[in-house]
């Protein structure tokens, strides 16, 4: 399917031609007449103008000179270009702004155009625009700005057009065509999913019109464009997709969230209450408090009391609800809460050249009780081999190209619940002992393979093995239980060193936390679970000896 870089010196080109080809059969219904008159185009070029078209693409950029575009593979580049420009794919006369000017000139070409303009011949480039932004409002071709050039400017005049075909493969717009180089060299390898129709992530042309108007209006707000315009778009735009429907969700937070940070309260509360993110409720319930409507708040926070939607809100309303209570003059309520977990004050010698994880590593570990650095990376593991079939399980909207290291849908509420049979086949491994060969068989087969959960530098076979060998399976079901219920935050959060008693088949984890160091609220959720559920876990504080006089 993908061409060797290592054989084949137009393995890009190849790989190109597969993802048209890929993109033909998946969304021959959702293509426009543009789309497929393109990539009918495509295949009726010269293979030199095909391969020069596709290393552009895969630049940043839409403006390249004649001498940045050398490929011993291609040749002269004059000669590639020549079709493309006679079919209109390319122009050499692209009429270009001042700031366009400056980014495809050299200082010293620059310095020699407007010589008699510039008045600080030392200064930087972005300096020298400033100054003669005023005076060149023109749009001109690069010839009609610098007449003493001859080299010619290819203006690439398809990057839309090809944004789009890029989203039908990927299904985002954040990966590029170098993922599929970075694949070709072998520096990832992914998980082979079988792909039905129903997986694409876009399944009409609604679905890629909304995606790129979502998209347009993320870069319009973080491009620091009117606030108030950008929400109105987001606002105005529906979406019957429920992929497209959460990343409306998210950039409406988020709107929320700087509309809370500049102190427009009002509209922050408008916003999150537009949301279906989580976290909506619980900014919601902050808002209204700091605008003193505390019964309100209250009223909210009840409510989500009932049935929290995560651990964090439960941990939040916790903090907030007696807050509100005491601000409305009424009694304080009865609250368990978890008794601090075991301590460990340790006095070390400073190194800053060493985290102070691995100097605890250092200090502690011992021939028959080794200790790792593992922090989120263990327990991560281990559920990402058992459970492998689970998470690459081809459903409908989990997996739309073959470059993902997970199901698109990982950090959604209903990930496990889509999924639930199937996890309650891998768990069930735990109770009869089966999950020993599953996870060994797994780690073998699938080394080295893209996974959200697996991170193979740190998961060594020597951990692998002390770990399997000391930590009960009741333990590793409680915490896989756990981070199905909201992979999210709980795949964060989780202590950073494990000691294994080989002997005794037993273990302890232990959290760093050096000098000014304090537990987070992801940590605390971690420590209670553990406290709850009897498991081995110690917080170390660690102070720096004063040196000796």
């Amino acid at each position: 399917m993908i061409s060797n870089p290592l054989e084949d010196p137009f393995y890009y080109l190849k790989n190109f031609q597969h993802v048209l080809g890929w993109i033909a059969a998946r969304y021959d219904d959702v293509l426009s007449d543009d789309e497929h008159r393109f990539i009918a185009g495509f295949s009726e070029l010269p293979g030199t103008s095909q391969a020069l078209w596709v290393r552009m693409v895969m630049r940043k950029g839409q403006h390249f000179r004649a001498s940045k575009l050398s490929y011993p593979e291609i040749g002269d580049a004059s000669q590639a270009a020549a079709p493309l420009l006679a079919s209109g794919w390319l122009s050499d006369q692209a009429p270009l702004a001042l700031a366009e000017v400056f980014e495809v000139l050299q200082k010293p070409e620059i310095l020699a155009r407007f010589s008699g303009h510039i008045v600080q011949p030392k200064a930087k480039k972005s300096e020298w625009l400033a100054a003669l932004a005023v005076d060149f409002t023109q749009h001109q071709s690069l010839a009609q700005w610098h007449p003493d050039l001859t080299e010619p400017l290819y203006t690439l005049n398809h990057r839309p057009l090809c944004d789009r075909l890029r989203l039908m493969f990927f299904g985002n717009l954040s990966q590029s065509w170098s993922d599929l180089v970075l694949a070709d060299l072998g520096l990832f390898t992914y998980e082979q999913v079988d792909f039905s129709h129903e997986s694409r992530a876009l399944r009409n042309r609604a679905d890629i019109d909304g995606y790129l108007h979502l998209y347009a209006c993320r870069e319009q707000f973080e491009a620091g464009g009117c606030v108030a315009e950008v929400l109105q778009r987001v606002l105005d735009y529906q979406a019957d997709n429920r992929w497209l429907q959460r990343r409306r969700a998210r950039l409406l937070f988020q709107l929320g969230q700087h509309l809370e940070r500049i102190d427009d309260l009002p509209m922050a509360l408008q916003v999150y209450q537009q949301s279906q993110h989580p976290d909506a409720r619980q900014r919601s319930i902050r808002v209204l408090e700091r605008q003193g409507e505390y019964a309100q708040a209250l009223s909210l926070a009840d409510t989500a009391q009932q049935a929290p939607r995560t651990d964090a809100e439960q941990q939040h309303l916790l903090r907030i609800i007696p807050r509100l209570r005491r601000k409305l003059g009424l009694s304080a309520l009865a609250v368990s809460r978890p008794g601090p977990p075991d301590r460990l004050d340790l006095s070390l010698p400073r190194d800053d050249a060493t985290c102070v994880e691995l100097m605890m590593v250092a200090h502690l570990h011992a021939p028959q009780a080794p200790v790792h650095y593992v922090e989120n990376t263990l327990i991560n593991g281990l559920f990402g081999l058992l459970c492998w079939p689970a998470i690459f399980a081809p459903l409908p909207g989990a997996f739309f190209h073959p470059f993902q290291s997970g199901p698109a849908d990982l950090l959604e509420e209903d990930f496990g619940l889509r999924r639930a049979e199937l996890f309650d086949a891998c768990l069930a491994q735990l109770d009869d002992g089966r999950y020993l060969h599953t996870i060994r068989a797994a780690y073998a087969a699938k080394y080295g393979v893209q996974s959200s959960f697996v991170a193979w530098n740190y998961l060594n076979p020597t951990l692998l093995e002390q770990a399997l060998e000391c930590l009960p399976p009741a333990h590793l079901k409680l915490w896989f239980r756990r981070l199905l219920l909201d992979i999210k935050a709980n795949r964060t959060g989780m202590p950073d060193l494990i000691q294994f008693y080989p002997a005794q088949k037993t273990y302890r984890m232990l959290e760093v936390k050096g000098p000014g160091d304090r537990l987070q609220d992801n940590q605390l959720r971690w420590l209670a679970f553990c406290e709850a559920h009897q498991m081995p876990v110690t917080v170390c504080y660690v102070q720096w000896q004063e040196p000796q006089v």
